[in-house]
């Protein structure tokens, strides 16, 4: 099947769901916990890039000042915190969309 086929069959479904034997209600369900998908996917590689990052230039930096390792660790952990509250934040649109949209 190719991609034309499947936007005339999406657009068909969309404009006239009862036709195709679809109710309106399952389609926005659908489209609600397709986006809730989307959302926790997309908004869950943010954080673990982030963090990963931090913490690797964290083990750099110890690695080059051992001294500093209480200071470098306490900042490592505030910077992934900060950046956490992204995926966090998406994990709250996904839920709304699961439990508000989707009702």
């Amino acid at each position: 099947m190719d991609l034309t086929t499947v936007l005339s069959a999406m657009q068909t479904v969309v404009a006239q769901p009862e036709a195709a034997g679809i109710s309106s209600a399952a389609v926005i369900k659908a489209g609600a916990l397709i986006g809730a998908g989307i959302c926790m996917g997309f908004g869950a590689i943010g954080p673990g890039v982030g963090e990963g990052f931090a913490a690797g230039k964290a083990c750099e930096a110890i690695g080059r000042n051992p001294q500093e390792a209480g200071l470098l660790t306490r900042t490592m952990l505030i910077g992934q915190a900060v950046s956490e509250s992204t995926g966090i934040y998406s994990l709250v649109v996904a839920l709304l969309m699961l439990f508000v949209v989707g009702k």
